[in-house]
């Protein structure tokens, strides 16, 4: 056998399905509780879940975070799974109840937004086990202050200056785990990762997109 060769193995009927873009492979990757992340699909479509082959899944979404959403996901994921628990508009002790339920559900990590006070950071890393991810949006945020509050990894979400402000952190913070969107093409992921992301979020198409596809597929058929 070629040294380096990974077998493959699919079904048939479970052989559609959405893959993370290979230049991710690429990624060093961030080990959490022994399990290597490199690739994270940023959705809450529980069917999207099941059949995407990303190593875990940033459950964040515009809206006040509940319980029964990041429940319902975590069950139906068979791989690790982020939740957003607020940190913008939902702020205080809702914040942490939210990461605290978050946790005993099975969430590997929880993810606060950009705005998020510190206070709220250094409370919420006295009541929960698992790493607090932040949400970064620019050069501007003061990192070490995230980070001495009880952040364990940054996630940067700055759109097409990403990989900007990711080499502007990796040069001040060598050894942070850094989490980033990969933009919409290869030669954004790979921009991303060479200015220092372990890892990357991949967003998919909707499930509405697909089905266009799908759809089109079989009236040509036909």
């Amino acid at each position: 056998m070629t040294q380096g060769f990974t077998p493959e193995v699919e079904g048939i009927l479970r052989k559609h399905m959405i893959r993370v873009p290979k230049e991710i492979d690429a990624a060093s990757g961030i080990r959490i509780f022994g399990k290597l992340i490199k690739s994270l699909v940023f959705t809450t479509d529980v069917a999207i879940i099941r059949n995407c082959n990303a190593n875990a899944v940033i459950a964040v979404y515009p809206f006040t975070p509940q319980p029964i959403i990041s429940h319902s996901i975590i069950t139906c994921s068979d791989v690790p799974v982020f939740c957003g628990v607020g940190g913008g508009t939902t702020t205080g002790p809702r914040v942490v109840n939210l990461a605290e339920h978050a946790e005993f559900q099975g969430a590997v990590g929880v993810v606060l937004n950009a705005p998020t006070p510190n206070d709220t950071i250094r409370y919420l890393k006295e009541r929960i086990d698992i790493p607090i991810v932040i949400t970064v949006v620019s050069e501007k945020t003061d990192i070490q202050s995230r980070l001495d509050s009880g952040v364990s990894i940054l996630n940067v979400s700055a759109a097409s200056r990403t990989p900007e402000v990711v080499k502007h952190i990796r040069d001040r913070f060598p050894e942070v785990p850094i989490i980033a969107t990969g933009g919409p093409t290869p030669e954004t992921i790979i921009r991303t990762i060479e200015a220092g992301a372990n890892a990357i979020t991949y967003t998919p198409p909707s499930t509405g997109e697909i089905f266009t596809a799908l759809m089109n597929k079989y009236r040509a058929e036909h």
